[in-house]
């Protein structure tokens, strides 16, 4: 695939030092809440997440696992993220000891 940028540049994993989950939070501020996954996903849906020293997916990939449409803040987006990370098997820690 062709990523939007670098998925370990300064735009994506900050030169691979972070991975996953922090790389979609990052992607919000809580002044950026309530937001629609609509939103959400039409501005940064194409944009890479490095799942670990192999992986990586968009965004939108993970998405595919998030069933909510809206997020009142920053709690309810992360718990989502992290749930679907999870469901989707994007979720290292838990894929090693599966």
């Amino acid at each position: 695939m062709d990523w939007p940028h670098d998925p370990d540049g300064e735009a994506g994993s900050e030169g691979r030092r972070k991975y996953g989950q922090a790389i979609v939070a990052k992607k919000l501020d809580a002044e950026d809440f309530p937001v629609a996954t609509e939103a959400f996903l039409a501005e940064y849906g194409d944009d890479p997440v490095r799942i670990d020293h192999e992986q990586v997916v968009s965004v939108a990939d993970i998405f595919e696992h998030v069933e909510a449409t809206e997020f009142e803040d920053f709690p309810a987006f992360h718990t989502a993220v992290g749930e679907a990370m999870r469901e989707g098997g994007y979720w290292p820690l838990e894929r090693d000891h599966a």
